[in-house]
């Protein structure tokens, strides 16, 4: 059951009664924000989302996958910045609180994800890096496992590349499966230009949609890839309905063939 907004409850573990501000099921996932001796308490989907790092810790042959798991628990937690940015040095005491707070703030995130990077790996990799901050952290382990980071950008430039169009599939599960490859090459730190991407795509393309690289191509588009996507599945759309309208001009030209030579013939 449900309880309403503005409940009342004892919070496991503290004795302390505290205000809910949101409706709290019992079977629901929820957010629910709690004041207590002026603190405030949020209670997330956090930590079982930081489970998929625990539950495969980097152990060195997994990096990329656990890297990837990583950034997907710093983005939803709003974290991912301090793999990015160095957290620079403290300003003076005289500045303005909103910049003593912002580095603040980057600093206890910095120890915080430093603590969650440690805390889902192996031991011995902890061994090494446990004094180190996690900016660091994670440029010493991409050093750690840079071949096996250069070999996957190399399959996945190969994959890209080598992919081509079967005549008769679906453009549209095409596309799609060339923009897995790019983003997984910009995961892997190696993005590839959206121009090149464009031109690779549109060769990769079957003998059916020359008209259309060639109307692309003179008109000098520069299209990003879901609207060259959109422009493609409505390309698919038109070739269709040509098709269906020349099948419907041979039936009353006098016939359709069929398979093992056999031929029907229109009435009248």
């Amino acid at each position: 059951m449900a309880r309403p907004v503005g409940a009342t409850r004892v919070l496991p573990h503290s004795g302390v009664q505290a205000k809910v501000t949101r409706s709290v099921g019992a079977t629901q996932g929820f957010e629910a924000f709690s004041k207590i001796d002026g603190k405030h308490c949020y209670y997330t989907n956090n930590l079982s989302l930081r489970s998929i790092l625990e539950k495969d810790k980097l152990t060195g042959p997994n990096f990329l996958d656990w890297e990837r798991n990583l950034m997907i628990v710093l983005r939803h937690e709003r974290k991912w910045y301090v793999l990015e940015e160095p957290l620079g040095e403290a300003p003076p005491a005289n500045a303005l609180a909103a910049a003593r707070n912002a580095h603040k703030k980057h600093s206890d995130d910095l120890l915080d994800v430093a603590c969650l990077m440690l805390a889902t790996m192996s031991p011995d990799l902890q061994a090494g890096l446990i004094n180190t901050n996690a900016y660091d952290m994670i440029r010493q382990l991409r050093d750690m496992f840079q071949t096996q980071v250069r070999t996957e950008r190399y399959d996945a430039i190969k994959a890209f590349n080598e992919c081509k169009m079967i005549k008769g599939t679906s453009v549209s599960d095409h596309v799609m499966k060339m923009k897995r490859h790019l983003d997984h090459l910009e995961r892997l730190g190696h993005p590839v230009p959206l121009q090149l991407a464009t031109d690779t795509i549109l060769n990769s393309l079957s003998e059916d949609y020359k008209p259309f690289i060639v109307n692309y191509n003179m008109n000098n588009m520069e299209k990003s890839i879901a609207e060259l996507h959109s422009m493609l599945k409505t390309a698919e759309l038109n070739m269709g309905t040509k098709n269906k309208t020349k099948d419907v001009l041979m039936v009353r030209d006098g016939g359709v063939k069929k398979k093992h030579g056999h031929t029907s013939t229109s009435k009248g």
